[in-house]
């Protein structure tokens, strides 16, 4: 099913001001909280839809983005939480990054935290035909998970609130505040049974297989998110993150600038004067370019498309620049060199620019229009 236009989730104009974005989304998260529609799940999704409209309307650059791309403009997927909250967000996403604008809460309560595992990160090595194409990669990483058996309590401090409750007598009476409670760190359970190999919170390190799913045109150092694939929470709250970041392999041929391509050819002083056809390495297979007669070394060709796509979705792929080098022979039999003594004696193959010939900053400067 297709996204909804983020303005009309929020029932506002594209001139909406960001106090009005703000007042909106509270409108929608006001009318659609769970608290409020306690079993409705098509109440929970239009929470979800505001909150995720929210996240992206209230930030100048990815407002800027949606406004000049629309959904297609927001980022890709890896494993299910790379480029925003996508469809991956969940309630304890929306309410940690946007408590403050319920003011807090419903019933009159502080919320009960949910506690949550720590993200791991990890590195990942690709060639360039593995971030052209994309492809998946399965890794076995080292986390913490919930040992079988283990149990949880009430917290006896909070009583499960998760909060802690400090009555103080002023001299303008008695005030009443809340603080997250230092037993159970506002989740209202501790552990009560914990099996033999785990530590205090119930956890144990074991080894996990996870397949990460890498988008076509990633590039060095980018980070892609896999949610909820990280260290376990303690008590079976929400696990963390696996953080991956992506490592480019050097390839011995072709130089990666952006998305473009380069390499550089070699061809013999004959093939240049008489002209030629070559085959080249491309990522994905190889391709018979043609060497015009007469080619002068530092010539530049263009294989236009057959570069990187672009990772931020906007179409298009990027160019191939094959770099011609005219190799010099280093040793002449006695035939050749008698051959080109008396093309130098007779003057058929002096240096003769016809003027017409390119400087390298031009050279460079055509490559980029």
């Amino acid at each position: 099913m297709s996204k909804r236009d983020y303005y009309e989730v929020l029932e506002i104009s594209k001139s909406a001001s960001a106090e009005e974005i703000k007042k909106a989304y509270r409108k929608m998260a006001i009318k659609y909280h769970p608290d409020k529609n306690p079993g409705d799940k098509a109440a929970e999704e239009k929470f979800k839809e505001a909150a995720e409209a929210y996240e992206v309307l209230s930030d100048d650059n990815k407002k800027a983005r949606y406004d000049q791309y629309g959904h297609a403009g927001m980022g890709g997927a890896a494993g299910g939480g790379f480029g925003g909250f996508g469809g991956g967000m969940n309630m304890e996403d929306i309410f940690s990054q946007f408590g403050d604008i319920f003011g807090g809460g419903f019933g009159g309560g502080q919320r009960q935290q949910q506690s949550r595992g720590s993200n791991l990160r990890i590195r990942i090595k690709l060639n360039l035909e593995e971030m052209i194409t994309g492809t998946q990669k399965t890794v076995k990483v080292k986390k913490m998970k919930l040992a079988a058996g283990v149990t949880s309590k009430t917290c006896p401090t909070c009583g499960g609130s998760g909060v802690q409750v400090k009555v103080m007598n002023t001299m303008f009476g008695q005030m009443q505040t809340q603080t997250t409670c230092g037993n159970c760190q506002g989740v209202g359970k501790v552990a009560d049974k914990i099996p033999s190999g785990a530590n205090a919170q119930g956890l144990v390190k074991e080894e996990e297989e996870i397949t990460i799913n890498i988008p076509a045109g990633a590039r060095d150092g980018i980070q892609l998110n896999v949610r909820g694939k990280g260290n376990d929470a303690p008590l079976g709250g929400t696990p963390g993150d696996l953080l991956v970041v992506v490592e480019e392999e050097v390839d011995k041929l072709i130089k990666r600038e952006g998305d473009n391509l380069h390499q550089e050819l070699y061809i013999s002083f004959a093939e240049a004067a008489l002209g030629t056809s070559k085959e080249i390495n491309v990522v994905g297979g190889k391709v018979k370019i043609k060497i015009d007669e007469g080619t002068q070394s530092g010539k530049i060709l263009r294989l236009a498309g057959k570069g990187l796509p672009n990772i931020e979705g906007y179409g298009g792929k990027g160019d191939m620049f094959v770099h011609i080098n005219v190799w010099t022979p280093q040793k002449l039999t006695k035939e050749q060199k008698e051959f080109f003594q008396s093309q130098l004696e007779n003057g058929d193959m002096n240096a003769e620019p016809t003027g017409k010939e390119k400087t390298f900053f031009e050279k460079v400067k055509d490559m980029f229009n």
